[in-house]
């Protein structure tokens, strides 16, 4: 007997009346019309034509901030520099117990939202390693739950900051599993630059993949991306290295750009956009019309590059907003990048899935035979759908246990060729 059998399931890919077979918390099986009387399992789910996904995939956060907003104070300017000086602010008062606590709270917030993977940035500036064994103490309590990958981010910039080095690799050390960086904060150019090279070195020595801050600034002469690309090139680092926000791509010259995407491509980067933060935080020195700041998603993609949509922060010193939905972060993707063409949608969908997935290198996710039986049904037909309503996660499921489920709504609109769910509006 199946341990779980969903059946009458769409798929993200466009296939219509699936069913997906689960044992031993792995899929046995993706086929259309397995019945329960071919296949009897100890669970029977009727999707009723609903969406079944792989679960949501966040490629950029910052677990240890998060749902700090007020602490010590709340950002009056808005800024990303305010946010860092705010964030300086308070660091002396963290503590073990409420990083943990604060952190706990958001991962139960992601499960119920079907967000079932999570590459946190944590801070190293600080040398007693507090957020870092905070966040590694989270990430073993979450495992049943939600992968946490977590990248050692020195945010006061790793030669800015008197030990920055030194801090990084300990925190390396004791479990982190990424190499960060923020080269664009360094004191100069080429201490930025430099500060790349460093850390792409230690990366290859210790075989870790990278993901750095990069060029999140409105400056279009900050260029951190193409020393890079230029050192995965040398190193051989290609297809382990990620670039994140890279939101001066926004303000730089076509031409420039027109040379910098194939060599990036050449060096198989992947790219993580945040939309939600990159329009709240850039584009604050203008008057109008005023920079949105958000990278070139469109031309990076077609340039052959993975790209996913992260959530970066939430309730914190940088934005006040955020709830952990994934659909809210796509949406926002979709519509500051004019991705609204049915393919352009359908990316979107794949920016906070399948494409951060494949940047985090995460083994068995999937929606074939083999997979982890790591699954989201959506109250929508299909990817398009799910972004448009934000969909209800109606069950979650974690290696084909149920970890969380809500009810649907009831109160819709009526979608063409269909009638509208029942509520009071179409009472007899």
């Amino acid at each position: 007997m199946l341990d779980l059998l969903i059946h009458n399931a769409s798929l993200p890919d466009g296939r219509r009346h699936m069913s997906v077979a689960v044992q031993g918390g792995r899929i046995t099986e993706v086929t259309q019309r397995l019945t329960p009387e071919a296949a009897p399992a100890a669970e029977v789910v009727d999707a009723g034509g609903m969406l079944l996904s792989s679960p949501f995939v966040d490629a950029h956060f910052h677990m240890d901030a998060t749902l700090s907003l007020g602490l010590p104070r709340l950002n009056q300017s808005g800024t990303l520099l305010e946010g860092i000086a705010l964030w300086g602010e308070l660091k002396p008062d963290l503590t073990f117990d409420a990083l943990v606590d604060r952190a706990l709270a958001y991962c139960d917030w992601a499960v119920a939202n079907g967000l079932l993977a999570i590459r946190s940035h944590v801070d190293t500036s600080d040398p007693s390693m507090l957020a870092v064994e905070a966040l590694l103490a989270v990430k073993k309590k979450v495992a049943p739950y939600i992968d946490l990958q977590l990248v050692a981010f020195p945010q006061d910039g790793v030669l800015r900051s008197k030990g920055g080095v030194d801090n990084l690799k300990k925190a390396l050390s004791l479990g982190v599993d990424v190499v960060g960086g923020i080269p664009h904060f360094e004191r100069t150019m080429a201490d930025g630059a430099a500060s790349v090279k460093l850390l792409c070195e230690l990366a290859a020595e210790q075989g870790k993949l990278v993901d750095m801050h990069c060029d999140e600034s409105d400056d279009p002469l900050s260029r951190h991306v193409e020393t890079l690309a230029f050192e995965v090139n040398r190193l051989g680092l290609h297809g382990r290295v990620t670039g994140s926000h890279l939101t001066s791509m926004h303000s730089m010259d076509n031409y420039y750009v027109s040379k910098l995407l194939p060599l990036m491509a050449e060096a198989q980067l992947s790219a993580v956009s945040n939309p939600l933060i990159n329009i709240t935080l850039q584009g604050r020195h203008d008057t109008y019309p005023k920079r949105r700041g958000m990278t070139r998603v469109p031309e990076i993609m077609a340039a052959g590059m993975t790209v996913a949509f992260g959530q970066d922060c939430c309730m914190d010193p940088w934005y006040s907003m955020g709830s952990g939905d994934m659909l809210e972060v796509a949406s926002m993707g979709l519509h500051v990048a004019q991705m609204t063409s049915q393919p352009a949608m359908q990316q979107c969908f794949d920016a906070v899935t399948t494409n951060p997935a494949r940047i985090l290198h995460l083994e068995g996710y999937g929606l074939e035979k083999g997979c982890h039986a790591d699954l989201v049904l959506l109250q929508a037909q299909n990817p398009i759908e799910a972004i448009r309503l934000k969909a209800t996660r109606l069950k979650v499921w974690r290696r084909g246990a149920l970890v969380a489920q809500t009810p649907a709504r009831t109160a819709a609109l009526a979608l063409p060729g269909r009638p509208a769910s029942t509520s009071f509006l179409h009472t007899k």
